[in-house]
């Protein structure tokens, strides 16, 4: 189909068939993932927004899409605002919309598939007060109309070995057994693609930037399990790896099979299971009991071997940003550089690590103004030069078998002014304060957040998105259950192994944007005299922070001081794997202030 224009059309029309007065497109797919597969792009072909969160509604007359504080930008410049509403989340939410937009009596479809349960009834209870009904539809309206939709990936799966895993499977479901069995529970459903991979140490290629393959599992008392994933992605080697204990069946069984689940006591997630699973076992009889995936806080609390593997990969990394940022400081001064000729740069320098397997998401890449379109992704019509006295914000990372890096610099091109090297600093000092925080056991991510804000909000400035989220072992880039925030979660308490962004940021529309992202550690802190038990932060990323944009009289001494023991320990790291005059430009962006 020719333009976005005429998708709404045809999914209109394709609603009057399906006997509904709308329909409601999330981004995401069966398994509630945050990136998925070309196949579930649905609100992106339907909408043109490239974005990694978001949804939409579309009614007879009009349409809407839901995005929050990270995309305010990037969907006006996607979107086209004749044919759809912009409407920002959390300051509304579907549901409302709907309560305040659908029409008496209207039926208003969604795919239970795509949904959670708490979404369901909220959106029902809102409906009700209209007149109006949610229905579930059997075939997606919006897969009926769009002619050329990708197939899943048919890539094979892959071993995660234990020497990156630190942990056996058959260890991982032992303990998921005692778990269950701590519940009086039989069974628990995973459909979390990361917490499937993580549970049977195996990795896929189903969806860009993230190691996971689609798949579902279910997880007995007894530490046996099933693995519903297509049959073409098995092969020797993985049924070996996964042994007798894991039974093997096509992905297409999956919902049969929890019909069969009757008379059982099943552990499925309501963040993590749509509502089509909740249907099915309750319809087949099964006792469901609510509860977070087993797989998820032991995935986010990471092991001895994990850390080290993490480490490693953060030393590979750092050196190849460093060629880059060293790159940077002596080719883009000369001008002819654009954000996709930087972002390809950067991703060449990672290659000649020769252990890089992906991304770990796509290189936000952002000049001048595009900086301050925090998720912002660089095509070809958006592409902008890299010019003289701006700024340059790049978001990048990797995915090693050892470790998933993400990290943020802003560079100075030339010389910043005033106005942007302070505001450069009031965010350094944030990222300091919450670097070097010493709290409780039991403190969680939320409590932590306005540490990094504070010298912002003391000048009236802020940023919208939050200051942590927790990092996979060569899996999501975006983990929880943990994260620093104010909203939209960060309610998980922190724990030693945990492993978080540090990244607050400022961005002033139509000119520039700052971000500075460190990944960190949590780690047992001894305090004399404490009488608790204390948690503190490990830096784990190594790269120099632009020494021309720090306001240096902005600075306490025990700023400078962290600041400075962070350059010596990146030049004592990323040093022995540089050599020359980007070996000597590291020495020079590494000097105590």
């Amino acid at each position: 189909m020719s333009s976005y224009e005429d998708r709404l059309k045809a999914l209109r029309a394709q609603l009057v068939r399906q006997k509904l007065d709308g329909f409601v497109v999330p981004l995401t797919d069966e398994h509630m993932s945050e990136y998925v597969g070309a196949y579930a792009q649905r609100l992106a072909w339907l909408t043109g927004f490239q974005g990694s969160a978001g949804s939409a509604v579309v009614l007879p007359q009009e349409a809407a899409i839901f995005v929050d504080g990270r995309y305010t930008l990037q969907v006006r410049e996607q979107v086209d605002g004749a044919h759809w509403q912009y409407e920002s989340v959390p300051q509304t939410s579907i549901a409302a919309w709907l309560k305040d937009h659908a029409g008496q009596g209207a039926r208003i479809g969604y795919d239970p598939w795509l949904h959670t349960r708490a979404w369901v009834n909220q959106a029902t209870a809102a409906l009700a007060e209209r007149g109006a009904e949610l229905v579930a539809v059997d075939t997606n309206p919006v897969d009926a109309v769009w002619p050329d939709r990708p197939a899943p990936s048919d890539a094979r799966l892959v071993v995660h070995d234990d020497r990156f895993a630190g942990r056996s499977a058959a260890e991982k479901r032992a303990a998921m057994a005692d778990w269950l069995t701590d519940r009086r529970a039989d069974a628990a459903v995973l459909s979390a693609l990361d917490s499937i991979a993580w549970t049977f140490n195996i990795r896929g290629k189903d969806v860009e930037r993230t190691p996971v393959a689609l798949a579902y599992a279910i997880v007995h008392a007894d530490a046996t399990a099933d693995l519903y994933v297509a049959p073409e992605k098995m092969d020797d080697a993985v049924a070996q790896h996964l042994g007798n204990a894991v039974r093997v069946h096509d992905r297409a069984a999956f919902a049969d099979a929890l019909a069969d689940l009757g008379g059982r006591t099943v552990v499925a997630d309501p963040e993590r299971a749509v509502a089509a699973i909740f249907n099915a076992l309750e319809d087949g009889g099964a006792t469901v009991l609510s509860l977070r995936d087993p797989a998820v806080l032991p995935k986010a609390i990471k092991n001895d071997t994990e850390i080290a593997g993490h480490k490693a990969a953060q030393a590979r990394d750092g050196a190849a940003l460093s060629r880059f940022l060293h790159w940077v400081a002596v080719e883009a001064p000369k001008g002819g550089q654009t954000e996709l000729s930087a972002s390809d740069r950067l991703e060449s320098f990672r290659k000649e690590t020769g252990l890089l397997e992906d991304l770990s998401f796509d290189t936000i890449s952002g000049a001048g103004a595009n900086g301050a379109v925090v998720h912002y992704r660089v095509e070809e019509k958006t592409n902008r030069p890299i010019e003289l006295n701006s700024l340059y914000l790049v978001d990048s990372g990797g995915q090693y078998r050892d470790g998933t890096t993400d990290v943020t610099r802003t560079l100075a091109i030339g010389t910043p002014t005033d106005e942007m090297r302070r505001r450069f600093t009031l965010v350094l000092k944030g990222h300091i304060a919450l670097a070097r925080a010493v709290f409780p056991k039991g403190t969680r991510g939320g409590q932590l957040d306005v540490l990094a804000r504070q010298y912002l909000w003391a000048e009236g400035l802020d940023y919208a998105h939050g200051t942590g989220h927790g990092v996979g072992s060569f899996l999501s880039v975006h983990e929880g259950p943990q994260r620093i925030a104010t909203f939209g979660g960060g309610d998980e308490p922190l724990v030693a192994g945990m492993i978080l962004s540090n990244e607050p940021g400022y961005y002033k529309t139509g000119e520039y944007g700052i971000r500075i992202e460190n990944l960190v550690l949590v780690e047992e802190r001894t305090v004399p005299g404490a009488e608790k038990p204390m948690l503190g932060f490990q830096t784990l990323t190594f790269a120099p922070i632009d020494r021309t944009l720090i306001a240096t009289q902005l600075l306490t001494d025990e700023e400078r001081g962290w600041l400075d023991a962070y350059h010596a320990a990146v030049l004592d790291l990323i040093g022995p794997q540089l050599e020359g005059e980007t070996l000597s430009w590291l020495r020079a962006a590494c000097a105590p202030l």
